[in-house]
């Protein structure tokens, strides 16, 4: 399968590392209805090693990607009321696990999040990893060599910030492609249904 390029590439992405930038992102995002959301953290390697925090936030909208980095004193409290905002939906994959990494920042009551992996299913899509869902829907494949980076850097390369505004934007992509009714699980082989079953059918809105 090809790999997944970023459309607009480098240019596309907003590497949020001071507060007045993540006030900035925060104007621009507040306007969104629907963004794609991850977050990156340091790996560790060593078993029973130190679970380190998350280093970084990524929101996406349609055409554009901001990077928070959230090892910088004072962003985590200027996005919190963006993640805490039930109004703005943010698309993720394993939401659940991004809200017990962020609680490791600060006190944090998440609101408005989709779990794609959720969304999936209603679908009769068994293979729920990010990648699979992206290669059963588009046909092409999302690139993880860059996953077991250091998201603590004091800089970050182009292949990480274009690997982690990937990874947001692709949740965002894959659920307006499907809410939308564009994809048909009868007439994919990857889909564990029957052609008698009912399909999703997109919600209003």
């Amino acid at each position: 399968m090809p790999l997944v390029d970023l459309p607009g590439g480098i240019e596309s992405i907003t590497l949020v590392d001071s507060a007045a930038k993540a006030k900035m992102a925060l104007r621009a995002l507040n306007k969104c209805a629907y963004i794609g959301f991850d977050t990156e953290t340091k790996p560790t390697f060593q078993r029973g090693g130190h679970m380190h925090k998350v280093a970084l936030l990524q929101l996406s909208t349609d055409d554009h990607h901001f990077l928070f980095r959230l090892t910088v004193p004072g962003i985590f409290e200027i996005v919190r009321p963006l993640l805490e905002n039930p109004d703005i939906i943010k698309v993720g994959l394993s939401v659940h696990d991004d809200y017990n990494a962020l609680r490791r920042r600060g006190e944090i009551s998440p609101a408005g999040f989709l779990d794609l992996q959720d969304y999936a299913r209603t679908f009769h899509i068994a293979d729920i990893s990010l990648q699979k869902i992206y290669a059963i829907i588009f046909g092409a494949r999302i690139s993880k060599g860059q996953r077991l980076t250091n998201w603590e850097a004091a800089t970050l390369t182009e292949q990480q910030q274009i690997y982690a505004a990937i990874d947001a934007w692709a949740c965002l992509k894959l659920y307006r492609y499907m809410r939308a009714g564009n994809f048909h699980p009868t007439e994919s082989p990857y889909c564990q249904m029957t052609a008698d079953e009912p399909q999703n059918t997109p919600a209003n809105g």
